[in-house]
């Protein structure tokens, strides 16, 4: 990342709307944003991949599902958070991951300017490219700030979003399964 285009960014928005960029509580604040940045938008410089790099051979393939995985994203349109749970359920043809793997997973791509819609996909894909499952479920709950603190301002309202692939494509009754245990 570019922390000088940062901080100078920063400085042409705090001078954008009318304050005084040498003001005591703001001269610091690029700086802090710029490290800010680094932080909240690790992810683009992170393959999930490297979260897939050992496995475990697995007898039992019934359905697995890491549920409230909490984090914490950043909308590209507006450039304000949405945070929420992502849930996973997959179903293992012979190995499976660990399981901080899944949530390192969520972690990769929250960390990335996005949309919610596609953070949900790009989750699934990559579980179905590391491990070859028979079939995953990625669902995501999100409470989004550009929808709370501005435009319609209507704060708890959640978002939403599910992806299928495979044995999880068209059955119906593997994605309630899924569902209930996520709501139970």
């Amino acid at each position: 990342m570019d922390s000088n285009k940062i901080k100078e960014g920063v400085k042409l928005i705090l001078e954008g709307i009318g304050e005084d960029v040498n003001r005591e509580g703001l001269v610091e604040t690029p700086d802090r944003i710029a490290r800010m940045c680094e932080e909240i938008f690790a992810g683009l410089g992170s393959d999930a991949s490297e979260h897939y790099n050992k496995k475990f051979t697995a007898i039992n393939n019934n359905m697995v599902i890491e549920k409230d995985i909490h984090f914490y994203s950043v909308c590209e349109h507006h450039l304000l958070p949405f945070y929420g749970c992502a849930h996973i359920a997959y179903i293992p043809d012979g190995s499976v991951a660990g399981l901080s793997k899944l949530a390192r997973t969520v972690e990769t791509f929250a960390r990335r300017p996005q949309i919610q819609e596609n953070m949900t996909a790009q989750i699934a894909d990559a579980i179905v490219s590391n491990l070859n499952p028979k079939g995953v479920m990625v669902m995501i709950e999100a409470e989004h700030m550009c929808m709370t603190m501005r435009g319609v301002q209507k704060p708890g309202t959640k978002t939403v979003t599910t992806v299928t692939r495979g044995a999880f494509d068209g059955d119906y009754a593997l994605q309630s399964a899924f569902i209930q245990s996520v709501r139970g």
